[in-house]
C-alpha cells in the first residue's frame, strides 16, 4: 500500500520490504505512476484521494523480474583486479552489494557521483588535489614489500654502489623496471659486501624500503655449479644420518 506522502502525480516507488536508504533502487523494487493526476488541494490541506481512478496505476518498471545483469559502480579506493579511484566498473550484483558497497570501496554510478568524480579528476590534473596511486602502482608496492634484492659486485676491482647498478639488478633479478631517479641509497657510500637497504618511490607518490644484500659476483654457470655441489653435500649428509 502507498503511504500518505506518495499522493503526488509523478512516478512513485513502491518497496516490497522496508530497506535502508541508498542511491539506487534495490532488488524487488516496482516503479509505477498514477494513471490520473491528483488535483491540487488548497494550501495546508492534504490531497483529496476519494476517487477510484486516483488508485489506478501504470507499471513503469519491475526490477524484481528482470534478468540478472551487471552493476555499474564508481570505485572510491583502488581495488586489485578492478581499477583505481574514480574508475567506472561493471561487476556482478552480488559482488557489488556484498563486498564493494558495504566496505565503502565503491558507490553507485549515479549522475551526481559521476559529476563529482569528473570534477575531482579535473582538479587532480590541475594539481589542486593530491594524486592517487594507480592500480599497477599498488601491485608494484605490494610486490616490492615482499622482495629482497641481491646485488653481485666483483672482487678484483674497486667499486661503489650507485643508483644505476641497483636499477639494473631490479630488472635482472626481480623483473621490475625501476628508474635510477626513483632509487635512494644510504648516505654512506657502499663499497663492501654486506646487508643494506634501498628506498624505491613508485610513481612519485609512495615509497617502500627494500632489503638489499651485496654479495660477491658469480657467473650464472658458476652459481649453478656451486648450487649443485651444495645439493650433493646435503644429500650425502642425509644418507649418512639414515645409515647411523
Amino acid at each position: 500500500m502507498l503511504g500518505p506522502g506518495a499522493a503526488g502525480g509523478g512516478a512513485i516507488v513502491v518497496r516490497a520490504a522496508s530497506r535502508a536508504l541508498s542511491l539506487s533502487h534495490g532488488r524487488g523494487t516496482v516503479v509505477v505512476e498514477r494513471w490520473w493526476q491528483v488535483p491540487l488541494s488548497k494550501e495546508g490541506r492534504p490531497p483529496r484521494l476519494y476517487h477510484r481512478r486516483h488508485r489506478v496505476y501504470r507499471l513503469l518498471e519491475d526490477t524484481k523480474h528482470q534478468p540478472r545483469g551487471q552493476l555499474e559502480l564508481l570505485l572510491t579506493q583502488p581495488v586489485e583486479g578492478l581499477g583505481t579511484r574514480g574508475d567506472l566498473v561493471s561487476v556482478e550484483k552480488r559482488v557489488g552489494r556484498n563486498k564493494l558497497l558495504p566496505r565503502g570501496l565503491a558507490v553507485y554510478a549515479s549522475p551526481e557521483n559521476r559529476r563529482l568524480f569528473e570534477e575531482e579528476k579535473q582538479l587532480r590534473q590541475t594539481g589542486k588535489v593530491e594524486e592517487q596511486q594507480t592500480q599497477s602502482g599498488e601491485k608494484t608496492l605490494s610486490f616490492l614489500r615482499s622482495c629482497r634484492l641481491e646485488v653481485g659486485m666483483k672482487n678484483n676491482v674497486k667499486w661503489e654502489l650507485n643508483n644505476e647498478i641497483v636499477a639494473r639488478h631490479f630488472l635482472k633479478n626481480l623483473r621490475v623496471f625501476v628508474p635510477p631517479h626513483a632509487v635512494k641509497l644510504p648516505e654512506e657510500p657502499i663499497t663492501r659486501w654486506g646487508e643494506y637497504w634501498c628506498d624505491v618511490t613508485v610513481n612519485g607518490l609512495d615509497t617502500v624500503r627494500v632489503p638489499m644484500t651485496v654479495v660477491q659476483f658469480m657467473r650464472p654457470k658458476t652459481r649453478r655449479y656451486r648450487h649443485w655441489l651444495q645439493q650433493q653435500r646435503e644429500a650425502l649428509e642425509a644418507t649418512r644420518e639414515g645409515l647411523l
